[in-house]
């Protein structure tokens, strides 16, 4: 028996003329023939959920270690919240669900043990070779890293998917190819060289979308986190007129309601009013431009997802709360000291000894590296490492490690 691809039901979906068509996609660096049974988005999405960098994500930090407890969130939930979220909203705007779903899927790939604390130190630790920086490292990791199929390094995602994972926050360069925050990454650089991901323009709109959803579930977790850990209380929340709001409207219509439960439908009051904001913003930015293809919406020269300015003006303020009582907390500074002790520690036994790395991460042999290769061989076994992995290794080749708890 063969396949009907007529009545797989791939034609049924009403993308606006402004989203990206799978169909239409500008390939993949490796041609490869078309599946039979999903769209390329689709794979795209299936080979970044069956990659070891996506199953590692699960003993990576997102706030709290996971000494702290098995209830917080790490990478990994994070990163399934801002799928879920990216796709509710790639499909109230008629885009590509699968693509935003996989640009948020893959856009944590290349954080580093401990977080933002791991990756501030590797990249004092690589200043004098590029520095790190964790989209530059995503990118390294599905385009090179990797090693899965016979016929190419990284998992060969299209374009649009590699665009997105580059762009999400917006252009990396002005017209004359220089940076706009500063010098761009060298690993994209050398990647867009043989694949120009347009490193100009925006992104496409379902990438645009992965992005704003990821300020969404960080915004709203983090703060049922801190709940949980005791470094908020419900008193704190009041600093945001929003959250005040919001835990007013659910106490006066459940009186008496326990903590959990009070918790929860103060964030999940939270995360639809964020994301209804993002969907009437978008709907009216795309009515004022209309953009009659995703190409159009790439050189439009503005991000048409994202926050009002009375949501942008509640973020600034749940991220003020945020740091304030969490990531800046004398407790956190603390862990956080120990786990840049860890990376930085590791960091330079593997350059002053690079056979003390077991699983060889090498792309080619030890004795021909330069300094830059082997610094940057060195941060891609480092990066790829979880917090575990990390914690036990600095204790494995060090008298003495920080405990981070």
């Amino acid at each position: 028996m063969t396949i009907d691809k007529n009545a797989l039901g791939f034609g049924d979906v009403a993308r606006a003329a402004y989203a990206c068509d799978p169909w239409e996609s500008r390939g993949r660096l490796y041609p490869e023939g078309d599946s039979l049974t999903r769209s390329t988005f689709q794979r795209d999405r299936d080979r970044i959920i069956h990659t070891t960098a996506f199953r590692r994500l699960k003993h990576k930090t997102q706030v709290f270690i996971a000494q702290d407890g098995d209830h917080y969130r790490t990478r990994l939930t994070h990163t399934i919240e801002v799928a879920q979220v990216a796709r509710s909203l790639a499909r109230a705007l008629r885009l590509d669900e699968d693509l935003a779903e996989g640009v948020a899927l893959v856009h944590d790939f290349g954080h580093t043990p401990f977080g933002h604390t791991g990756e501030d130190a590797l990249h004092e630790k690589m200043a004098a070779f590029g520095g790190f920086d964790h989209n530059a490292q995503s990118l390294r990791i599905v385009t090179k890293l990797e090693r899965r199929y016979a016929e190419f390094d990284g998992i060969n995602l299209t374009w649009e998917a590699l665009e997105g994972l580059v762009k999400h926050n917006g252009p990396l360069a002005d017209a004359t190819g220089a940076g706009l925050d500063g010098p761009i990454p060298q690993p994209i650089l050398d990647y867009s060289e043989r694949h120009d991901l347009w490193l100009q323009t925006h992104a496409s709109l379902e990438a645009q979308v992965a992005a704003i959803a990821d300020d969404i579930a960080y915004n709203t977790h983090d703060i049922d986190d801190g709940l949980r850990s005791g470094y908020l209380t419900f008193e704190m929340l009041e600093e945001v007129p929003f959250l005040h709001a919001l835990m007013t409207e659910v106490g006066n219509r459940y009186p008496g309601l326990e903590a959990s439960r009070f918790t929860n439908e103060i964030m999940r009051r939270q995360i639809t009013a964020m994301v209804e904001d993002v969907i009437a913003v978008s709907q009216a930015n795309l009515k004022a431009l209309k953009p009659a293809s995703a190409d159009e919406v790439r050189h439009a020269g503005r991000t048409f997802a994202s926050f009002s300015p009375e949501m942008s003006e509640i973020d600034r303020q749940i991220k003020k709360l945020l740091f304030t009582h969490i990531y800046r907390h004398p407790d956190i500074m603390e862990i956080r000291k120990g786990a840049a002790q860890i990376v930085t520690d590791l960091f330079d036994a593997y350059i002053a000894d690079p056979t003390l790395v077991g699983d060889q991460p090498w792309t080619d042999s030890i004795a021909e590296l330069t300094p830059a290769q082997l610094a940057r061989n060195v941060a891609d076994y480092l990066a790829g490492m979880t917090d575990t992995y990390a914690y036990n290794t600095h204790r494995r080749l060090f008298d003495h490690t920080p405990e981070l708890r």
